[in-house]
């Protein structure tokens, strides 16, 4: 087959039309093999052709006349010698690192591996297996650049007024009754009204999509059964995985994910991707020869510096990607920049981000990740996310990312899970995390924004089951309990799992909407878990990376209390949406704004009697109720159109106490005026209409919002 020079950029494979253009990295090799794969099943044929040019270590042809839908592959021929850091064998058909599409998944064959099983220290010598792995491992594929976009705008909606739903592309939609059976479960299922119809109605601006990069199949995982369900373990950083697509995978899934974004782009969603770029899927030194580790292994992975033979890891996954070699770094950045330009979505969230932060040992915000993010006029646009924490030492870095990302607030979380247990000496710092955590991005210039506040994520237990499980239960992951994180940070009520106790039943549903009354009234981006506003159940198990089946899946068939739930939450986003002092552009100042139509402060804080919170009131351990108000007369910045977006006042009342409190409203000059908006006891409250003065009942375990219009001359 005739082959051309071509060029050295851009890097994977290019259909410009006519042909395709081949271009890939490696310092390492010798000669480099482009494969041309045709056939099916085990009639697979390979067509081997000599890369004829390199420039600096670009190894490229081009191949006229070929077309979207081929499938490839690379063979590296170079040094074989763990102990050097090389890890070259032309017996293992290569993914190309900038695949835009691929095929299949790696099978459980010794023949994806370089060295032979039951050699324990053949992993680390120079004795290699030439076993060819053609027709045992995942195939990349040229794609069709073209699509009809049409008029797809991004929505770009200000971080203040966003609400994030973390979802999983197949656990969202595989049980949805509305949804055709043969597209649950996909891009395509995403994308159907009935999923859209459920986003809108629930008032959410921004769906983060867990791993939806192609990934690999843990063989540890198929043994027993299981799968890797969550997606962190990529092996493809532009192709979109090939699971989940309805429509095929030679291509197909491109179009049907760029379909799914445009859907969710008329809807006014956004779309934010959960992505992994510290670690690949080839594990450590025991692991499989799929890509990287054959190409380059030196270059793209950091090993350990005295012992090359080894991975030096901070994500607890085998490996770390090196994220001071420029290939390394151009190969994140061409991948961010091409989901944002040619796939239009809106954001990523990194996760185990702090090893992104590690050019050498330490967490650096100078390293150069985030230089090349920070001056890069795509990527520096979009909404940036970290999940600011890996394994390593000195790895929980929230609070300690530069001023362009926002975080994800672990210690929101842990916080607001401690004070509605119950746990003494946690008010303060509640009332910190509630307005927006300026104790930790204040110092850095950073806005409210900056924290991703969340109670639930796809990693521990739901909602449900964080009010119904003191313990997890993971026996069905296989590992013997020790996975998943340990003892809940809640109050269950004192019964553990199901019951039919009416009471116990009605605490929990009562500690849900504090968790989510809580999280959406909080200064910053709130973020729910998929489910949690139907009440999801895992039974308890509070590691479900590995179940993909009804474990993990969200239950469409909804009981009374869930639809009650549901309505609630969708009440509280409209409440949020509604009123600018839910979500300010700046924190709270606590003096008076003479900018605003008040002469009170933007936010003061209450005892239930009705003081102004001091000192020691402030840390009593016993302390479990407070009142917050907060001035919807007082915010001191316009919007983005210049405008001031003022409102009505409101009052907060949190008794995380197990008994009763009766709180005394504050003088006239808070407000002449209250009318309840909120009581997650679900009880009525006795007055429509409620005076400065008054004594209010906020039950035990519960929160309760009042209002009061804003004055106005006319």
């Amino acid at each position: 087959m005739e082959i051309w020079p071509g060029q050295a950029y851009p890097l994977g494979a290019t259909y410009d039309g006519t042909g395709v253009n081949f271009a890939v990295f490696s310092e390492v090799a010798d000669r480099i093999e482009l494969c041309l794969i045709d056939g099916e099943g085990e009639n697979l044929t390979e067509t081997r052709i000599d890369l004829p040019e390199v420039d600096a270590f670009v190894w490229h042809g081009y191949v006229p006349y070929l077309q979207p839908g081929q499938r490839y592959g690379f063979r590296v021929h170079g040094p074989y010698d763990p102990a050097r850091g090389h890890r070259c064998n032309p017996a293992k058909l290569l993914l190309d690192p900038y695949a835009k599409a691929i095929e299949g998944q790696a099978e459980q064959s010794q023949a994806l591996f370089s060295y032979t099983f039951g050699d324990p220290d053949a992993a680390s010598t120079t004795r290699i297996n030439t076993e060819d792995s053609l027709g045992h491992t995942m195939l990349s594929v040229v794609t069709n650049p073209f699509f009809d976009w049409a008029n797809d705008r991004p929505p770009r909606h200000e971080y203040h007024e966003t609400v994030i739903y973390e979802a999983h592309v197949k656990g969202l939609t595989r049980l949805h009754p509305e949804i055709p059976e043969g597209i649950r479960g996909t891009y395509a299922g995403v994308a159907h009204p009935a999923t859209i119809a459920h986003l809108k109605g629930l008032g959410v601006t921004a769906i983060e999509l867990m791993p939806v990069h192609q990934f690999v199949q843990d063989s540890h995982l198929l043994d027993r059964g299981l799968s890797n369900y969550w997606g962190y373990n990529t092996i493809g950083f532009l192709a979109p995985h090939n699971g989940y697509a309805a429509g095929g995978q030679r291509g197909q899934q491109v179009l049907e994910f760029k379909g799914m974004v445009k859907a969710l782009h008329e809807a006014d969603i956004e779309v934010i991707l959960d992505v992994v770029y510290n670690h690949t899927a080839e594990g450590n030194h025991l692991g499989p020869t799929l890509a990287f580790r054959g190409l380059d292994n030196n270059s793209y992975y950091r090993l350990v510096s005295d012992d090359l033979a080894h991975y030096y890891d901070t994500t607890g996954t085998g490996n770390s990607l090196l994220m001071r070699h420029p290939h390394v770094l151009q190969l994140i950045m061409d991948s961010l920049r091409y989901w944002v330009i040619e796939m239009h979505v809106d954001g990523f969230r990194f996760d185990l981000a702090a090893t992104l932060a590690r050019q050498f040992h330490e967490v650096d915000k100078l390293s150069a990740f985030f230089d090349l993010i920070q001056q890069d006029p795509v990527v520096s646009q979009v909404k940036l996310i970290a999940e600011p924490w890996d394994v390593g030492e000195g790895g929980y870095q929230v609070g300690g990312f530069p001023p362009l990302w926002t975080e994800w607030n672990g210690k929101y979380r842990d916080t607001v899970r401690d004070y509605w247990r119950g746990a003494g000496g946690a008010l303060a710092e509640f009332a910190s995390r509630f307005t927006g955590s300026s104790d930790l991005y204040e110092h850095t210039g950073r806005k409210p924004i900056a924290s991703v506040n969340f109670v639930t994520s796809h990693d521990g237990f739901t909602l449900r089951d964080l009010v119904s499980y003191n313990e997890k239960h993971n026996d069905a992951n296989g590992e013997g309990g020790v996975d998943g994180e340990g003892h809940n940070r809640s109050w269950n009520c004192g019964v553990e799992g199901p019951t039919t106790d009416p009471g116990v039943l009605e605490l929990r549903a009562r500690q849900q909407r504090n968790f989510l009354a809580t999280l959406l009234l909080s200064q910053g981006v709130p973020m729910i878990s998929h489910g949690d506003e139907l009440s999801r159940t895992q039974l308890g198990n509070n590691n479900g990376y590995c179940q993909d089946n009804e474990i993990t899946w969200v239950d469409w068939d909804l009981q009374e209390d869930d639809q009650e739930l549901l309505g609630f939450t969708q009440s509280i986003i409209r409440l949020r949406k509604e009123n600018p002092v839910f979500r300010r552009r700046r924190f709270f100042a606590g003096s008076p704004d003479h900018g605003g139509e008040s002469d009170l402060g933007d936010i003061a804080w209450f005892t239930p009697s009705g003081d102004n919170m001091d000192e020691p009131a402030w840390r009593d351990p016993s302390a479990r109720s407070v009142m917050v108000f907060l001035n919807g007369s007082a915010i001191p910045e316009p919007d983005p159109r210049g405008e001031r977006t003022l409102g009505d006042s409101f009052l907060v009342m949190f008794n995380a106490h197990h008994e009763p409190i009766s709180f005394t409203l504050p003088d006239e000059e808070y407000g002449r005026l209250w009318i309840p908006e909120v009581d997650t006891a679900a009880r009525e409250i006795d007055a429509e209409e409620l005076e400065p003065g008054w004594q209010i009942q906020v039950d035990a375990r519960s929160i309760v919002v009042l209002r009061s219009p804003r004055e106005t001359d006319a």
